[in-house]
């Protein structure tokens, strides 16, 4: 199982983990050219991780299944993907971040370009 999370909620999801030994991680799983036409700002809350969607079977070991992994995309339909695979695959706290990076922008963040 996974959480649907907002943009605008995300700080609330991700506050339940402060105090672990490791920060929680946003998992981008955009292609490489979506992430550097628009980003979400770091956070002292999460590490940010892009690992495309088509690379997350082959690149499963750089995630840490202990670790909270909240997924984002363009609008939240890969990310939803992701994080049913991270849930399959024993991943304890999952998130989609629904609305994905589009929403952030509205939610969130309006500096962050709309594409």
């Amino acid at each position: 199982m996974f959480y649907q999370v907002r943009p605008a909620l995300l700080d609330a999801w991700l506050g339940q983990f402060n105090g672990d030994a490791t920060k929680p991680v946003v998992l981008d799983v955009r292609e490489k050219w979506e992430c550097q036409v628009a980003s979400v700002a770091p956070s002292d809350q999460f590490e940010l991780l892009c690992i495309p969607m088509g690379e997350i079977t082959s690149r499963l070991n750089e995630l840490d299944p202990d670790r909270p992994v909240a997924c984002l995309c363009h609008h939240g339909a890969r990310s939803m993907s992701v994080a049913a695979y991270l849930a399959r695959e024993g991943f304890e706290s999952v998130a989609n971040i629904t609305g994905g990076i589009a929403a952030w922008a509205v939610e969130r963040d309006p500096s962050v370009p709309q594409y």
